[in-house]
């Protein structure tokens, strides 16, 4: 397993995150909610806003360069703040396979422990190796979205899984 530094993102990180959530974006539309092309069009500020308003996890390589991340989100919502949301799980090609992708999943799950009571996520179906590794952390399937994303007018469902945490 590769050496990585987590750590939650600091407004320092915004041009890193900007840039690798856009890489994400691009390489990989089906498996984000957003698009590339909204995002792009967003100034750095709107990227500094994201940082605030939530936990985002960052892993660096050896040289300092950010080649994951994945995100918390809590609802402000009364009736809905005791769930958490993991979301924007992005690691660069090449440092899949390394380990990075779950040490990124347990470090929101740490992040989520004793501020939520359920933590959840949603995959597009067809990523295989994403819902193995939920499901070796402890999510469960609880529902599948048909038809959840359109991209170039291609549907993608979408799995449905929740970790309790208490």
């Amino acid at each position: 397993m590769s050496s990585f530094q987590l750590r939650r993102l600091e407004p320092r990180d915004i041009d890193a995150y900007r840039a690798l959530r856009l890489d994400g974006l691009k390489r990989h539309p089906e498996a984000f909610g957003a698009s590339y092309e909204d995002e792009a069009r967003q100034p750095l500020e709107w990227f500094a806003n994201r940082l605030a308003a939530a936990a985002i996890i960052g892993a660096f390589d050896a040289a300092g360069a950010l080649v994951g991340v994945a995100g918390l989100t809590i609802p402000g919502a009364i009736k809905a703040r005791h769930k958490g949301i993991l979301w924007g799980m992005y690691v660069v090609e090449a440092a899949r396979g390394s380990g990075l992708s779950q040490q990124l999943v347990e470090a929101v799950i740490d992040e989520a422990r004793g501020k939520v009571e359920q933590l959840q996520l949603t995959v597009v179906s067809s990523n295989a190796v994403a819902i193995r590794l939920y499901s070796k952390l402890g999510f469960a399937s609880y529902g599948l979205e048909t038809r959840a994303l359109c991209v170039d007018g291609q549907y993608f469902d979408e799995v449905l899984m929740a970790l309790p945490l208490l």
